[in-house]
Parts: C-alpha cells; structure tokens; sequence
C-alpha cells in the first residue's frame, strides 16, 4: 500500500521558515520522481517543486523560485521542502506527490501552512 505522510506544516510570521517532509513507503522510492503541490484557500492545487528520482535538476514554480528548496534522501525515503522568507501568499495545504514520466501517481494527505502579515 502506497503512502505518503506529510509533516512539519504550522503557522508562521512572514519571513520565516519552515521545513515539510514526506515519509513514503509502499513503493520503490528511488524509482520515483517526487514533488510538492499546493492549494491555496478557494484556489486550484498548484504545482511548487519536483525532484527527479536521482535527486538532480530540482523544477520550481516561478513563485518560490530562490525561497523554497526541495531535497530528497533515498536512504530514508523522505522527501524535504524548505521553505524560507515565507510570505501570507504561500498559505495553502501543501501535498506531496509521486510520479513517473507518465505523471503523477500517488498523493499525500496534506500539511497545512499558514503564514501571517
């Protein structure tokens, strides 16, 4: 069975930062390219970073380029996204994704991140 737990989401002052990860298990995790979405409140689920299942050519969304951070250990099956200079606009419920070429094929149940003005 496919898992993907989120943690390490809160509430924070802009500026700040925070650091989510996301324990998979239930698959072959170093065959997995991985990533991040999110949802704002009352918007469409976004795309934020994605990581290719060797760790390299990490992909951001224009919005978080140079703020946000994605990282993956394979030893440990976990995947990162450091979020620094947090800004009210990157409040959302943030998921983690697994896919290959074809797309995405597993989601996360979510963490929630609220950044305040």
């Amino acid at each position: 069975q496919v898992r993907l737990v989120e943690s390490g989401g809160g509430s924070v002052q802009a500026g700040g930062s925070l650091r989510l990860s996301c324990a998979a298990s239930g698959f072959t995790f170093n065959t997995y390219n991985m990533g991040w979405h999110r949802q704002p409140p009352g918007k469409e689920r976004e795309f934020v970073a994605r990581i290719t299942w060797y760790g390299d050519s990490p992909d951001y969304a224009d919005s978080v380029k140079g703020r946000f951070a994605i990282s993956r250990d394979n030893a440990k099956n976990v995947v990162y996204l450091q979020m620094n200079n947090l800004k009210p606009e990157d409040t959302a419920m943030y998921y983690c994704t697994a896919g290959r070429a074809a797309g995405i094929g597993h989601w996360g149940q979510g963490t929630q991140v609220a950044v305040s003005s």
